[in-house]
Formats: structure tokens, C-alpha cells, sequence
């Protein structure tokens, strides 16, 4: 997966290294005797930086870089990058700058010669002065201020949109799933919005939504949204919280699943653990077997104990089961309109009694 990742930012993957330790080295992470086969490695390739799979402190990827003679990259940065190359919309930019900023303002640990006390004073001696490492410091802390500002703004107007959807009372679906497990190619397939869709990690990063119009239910509102991935960036989750928000507001999740994918059981493990985090682990959840072209498996729709849909077998590319999805989608439409007509009876009902009393 880190290799995926690695391409998916433009670079090229030349030599992997395991390593197994009982807890991390606190200065290489690796050791000393493995960072030199690291270096070897390296060398030996012509490689021109290293990247870890797991999340480096600020002294560790430092103490490396001196350690390797090469920059050094942890998984949170590449992914940061990723995000930062893939966003288009300015909310999306701004989400991103967010996660990029808190991630450096972590990383001013005196790596560069320019981060040494400056003089100050209005003397010919001066005193001491600021260090330019909290100049620095200061800098992020104002831009993290301004961005998160703006990000409210934009948190507002979703706030708006998502107040006048439940007055027209629409039904919200949302696709959610492990990064290329196929949500953009099946959002085009039931939609025709024609979105970046490729076999490649974090395609998509910014949540589009389309109307589809379903017989028996109407109009609906899909969204397709980022997907989510193993240890993901605290920093993303929080930055790109706004835009999470169509799955926190949805009526149904349509959790897309690679079930070609060896690691799916894993990859649904992680997708509901970053559903918790954004506290949408609460809203009902169809999960979406897609790639069957792939498998052995055919379309079939599978129900709970209770009734309740609870998988539908599908293949995104050549259609197949999308018939099967869109009737799943249309019972839980007609479900929601009636349990909400209900509602209204009974408000009324109850508005009556409280009259005529």
C-alpha cells in the first residue's frame, strides 16, 4: 500500500525493507544497525529519499535525514501530499492547507541553520532576541487561524444547504468505502456526473453530489466522498471534517467494498473505525460488493435477520446488480416518506387534541 501511495504522488518505488522491533528505536525508530542497511539500500538503488510506513517524530525524521544523507518521509506527509496535489474545489484546498500546517508546526525542530537566535534589542549589544524557530512558529499559528476561520465560513454555508435539504425532505445517500474500492466509478455508473474516476489511491478527494432520479422513490441525492484509508491523518480526518459531514447527514451509507480486495475485511474494519470518528457510525449502512466482475460471486441482494437490505453484489464497470442497488435505494426512499408522513399525522393529530383541549 505504501508503494500504491508512493506512485499515486509521482515516485518511483526502487527497494522495500521490512523491519520488526518490539517497540521503536526513541532516535532512528529503526535502529542504528538498520538505518545502515537502509543507507546501503538506498545507495545501491540510486534512490533520492526513503519513505516509512508509519508516522515519524520530529527528531526521529531528523536524526534519519543526518543518519541516511537523504530526505526522509513518513507516511502522514506523503498522504498530506497526495491530498494536497488532488484537491480542486476551495474548500478542498483549504482542508488540506489546514492538515499541511498543523503537520509542520510539529516539525520546527532546528533542522536548518537559519533556526538560531536572532539578536534584538535597541541597544549597540542588543539581548538575546526571539529564536527564529518561534517566529516560526508564530507564522503557522497565524495561518492555522486564517484557515480555520475561512473553513467555518464554508462549514456555515453546508450548514444552510443541509438545513433547506431536510425542509424539501430529500433522501441523502452517501458513498463510503476504502480508498479505490470504486465509489467514483459506481457514483458515474448510478449518476452519469462524468467525475475523475482511476485505479489509483484517493482519485477523489472532493465530495460531489448529483441528483438520480429513481422510479417508485423520485429524486434522490447521492454524494460521493473521500475515501478513507490504514491510519489516515488525524489532522485530515479533522480538516476534512466539513466534508465527512454528507456522510454524517445522510440517510444511508452505501459503504462500497472491494471484494476483490484480499485485505477487505480489514479495509471494512478501518472504514468503520473512521466512520466512528465522525460520529456517523449510527447511520444505517448498505454494504456495496462491488468488483464481482472480478470474482466468482453474481448479483444477489442479502437481507438481515430483521428484513433490512444489508449487502448487495455489484460490479461498477460492466453494470452488473445496479438494477438490484437502485431498487435497495428506492425501499429505503419509500420507507423514509412514509415513516415521515406518519410523523406529520401524528403532529397534526396531536396539534388537534392540544386545541380542542
Amino acid at each position: 500500500e505504501l508503494a500504491l501511495l508512493a506512485k499515486t504522488a509521482g515516485m518511483e518505488p526502487v527497494a522495500h525493507l521490512t523491519c520488526k522491533r518490539k517497540a521503536p528505536d526513541a532516535a532512528l525508530f529503526v535502529g542504528s544497525g538498520k538505518a545502515d542497511e537502509i543507507r546501503m539500500l538506498a545507495q545501491m538503488h540510486g534512490a533520492k529519499e526513503v519513505l516509512f510506513d508509519q508516522s515519524l517524530s520530529p527528531a526521529q525524521q531528523r536524526n534519519l535525514e543526518r543518519h541516511l544523507e537523504m530526505p526522509v518521509n513518513d507516511r502522514t506527509l506523503l498522504i498530506l501530499e497526495i491530498f494536497a496535489q488532488r484537491a480542486r474545489s476551495h474548500e478542498g484546498k483549504l482542508q488540506v492547507e489546514l492538515a499541511r500546517l498543523q503537520y509542520l508546526s510539529t516539525r520546527l525542530v532546528r533542522r536548518w541553520s537559519h533556526l538560531e537566535r536572532q539578536t534584538g534589542g535597541a541597544g549597540v549589544r542588543g539581548g538575546p532576541g526571539e529564536k527564529q524557530i518561534e517566529l516560526d512558529r508564530r507564522m503557522i499559528d497565524d495561518a492555522i487561524k486564517r484557515t480555520k476561520e475561512r473553513l467555518v465560513k464554508v462549514k456555515r454555508q453546508r450548514s444552510t444547504q443541509r438545513r433547506q435539504r431536510e425542509r424539501t425532505a430529500v433522501f441523502n445517500v452517501s458513498l463510503v468505502g476504502y480508498t479505490n474500492a470504486g465509489k467514483s466509478t459506481l457514483f458515474n455508473a448510478l449518476t452519469h456526473a462524468g467525475v475523475y474516476a482511476a485505479d489509483q489511491l484517493f482519485a477523489t478527494l472532493d465530495t460531489t453530489s448529483r441528483k438520480l432520479w429513481i422510479e417508485g422513490a423520485g429524486n434522490i441525492v447521492i454524494s460521493d466522498t473521500v475515501g478513507f484509508i490504514r491510519d489516515l491523518p488525524h489532522s485530515l480526518v479533522d480538516a476534512f471534517h466539513a466534508t465527512l459531514e454528507a456522510a454524517t447527514d445522510a440517510d444511508v451509507l452505501l459503504h462500497v467494498v472491494d471484494s476483490a480486495s484480499h485485505a477487505r475485511d480489514e479495509q471494512i474494519a478501518e472504514v468503520n473505525k473512521g466512520l466512528a470518528e465522525i460520529d456517523a457510525e449510527q447511520v444505517r449502512q448498505v454494504v456495496v460488493w462491488n468488483k464481482i466482475d472480478l470474482t466468482e460471486a453474481s448479483p444477489g441482494v442479502e437481507r438481515d435477520e430483521y428484513g433490512n437490505i444489508a449487502r448487495v453484489r455489484v460490479s461498477a464497470r460492466s453494470g452488473e446488480g445496479l438494477d438490484l442497488l437502485r431498487e435497495s435505494l428506492a425501499e429505503y426512499a419509500r420507507a423514509k416518506a412514509e415513516a415521515r408522513q406518519k410523523a406529520l399525522v401524528e403532529a397534526a393529530r396531536e396539534a388537534q387534541n392540544d386545541y380542542i383541549n
